[in-house]
């Protein structure tokens, strides 16, 4: 059953990312996004530090476990050099300061490069999620809605990105969804590697948390820190506490549903 369970999450992840990005209009994603990346750094800043750490932390080493998490912000940092991590928010009219046509030149070189960044950073997800299901049932949907919070403006970033390089809509679609479906094929090598391993657990849970912090302090904290008028900075934190309000509530609702 956890097997399914990994395959339902991650596939589920994958395509709806990619549906919302299809059934969007260009404007009302580029407003989606900018909403979507302060709800997602809530989301992914919550479900690490008050969730996935404290789940792996229990009775453990911490300091080996903060050893772990320093390697894997110095490993996802190290993949994003290597332009394999990539999350990348910024599109054309999105109000950030660089010059116009930014995606039509970032595609333009290197089209191949997002998509391949894309499957990479899919694949990590994939394994992510298996290592939380494995962990707990109820960590694992937590760790897949935190992803698939994340994935939505990141997929939608990248469908902007692919239709400047001149991608039709339909290519650029199926582009996403083929990279999409390497967090399944992620997803699964993690239940048959990780669950040989138990003890390699706590770890791979440190790892998961040190993805979704690097996410959010390296990608999408610094792209809200523009100075804004009190509406939109009001709208941001609004959503970012949002974010960390639903980590709560599924928190409360998780261990709730244990005590039972």
């Amino acid at each position: 059953m956890t097997l399914f369970y990994i395959v339902l999450a991650t596939t589920a992840g994958s395509l709806l990312s990619v549906v919302i990005a299809a059934s969007l209009t260009l404007a009302m994603l580029g407003r989606l996004v900018k909403s979507l990346v302060s709800l997602s750094a809530g989301v992914l800043l919550g479900t690490a530090l008050l969730h996935v750490l404290p789940e792996a932390f229990e009775g453990r080493d911490p300091q080996v476990l903060f050893a772990t998490l320093l390697g894997g912000l110095l490993f996802f940092w190290l993949l994003e050099k290597a332009e394999l991590y990539r999350h990348d928010h910024h599109h054309d009219g999105d109000g950030h300061d660089h010059h116009h046509h930014t995606d039509a030149e970032r595609a333009g070189r290197g089209g191949l490069s997002v998509l391949v960044g894309d499957t990479v950073h899919n694949f990590c997800d994939g394994v992510i999620i298996a290592a939380a299901f494995l962990a707990n049932p109820g960590l694992g949907v937590m760790t897949a809605l935190a992803i698939l919070a994340h994935e939505i403006p990141q997929e939608a970033g990248d469908y902007i990105v692919l239709l400047n390089a001149g991608f039709s809509r339909r290519k650029a679609l199926l582009f996403n969804a083929i990279s999409g479906l390497a967090a399944v094929v992620g997803g699964v090598l993690g239940y048959y590697l990780v669950g040989t391993w138990d003890e390699v657990l706590p770890y791979m849970l440190v790892v998961a948390s040190s993805s979704f912090i690097y996410v959010a302090v390296a990608d999408l904290l610094p792209q809200l820190q523009q100075r804004l008028n009190w509406r939109e900075t009001t709208a941001q934190i609004a959503w970012l506490a949002a974010g960390l309000s639903l980590v709560l509530l599924a928190t409360a609702g998780l261990h709730g549903s244990h005590a039972h």
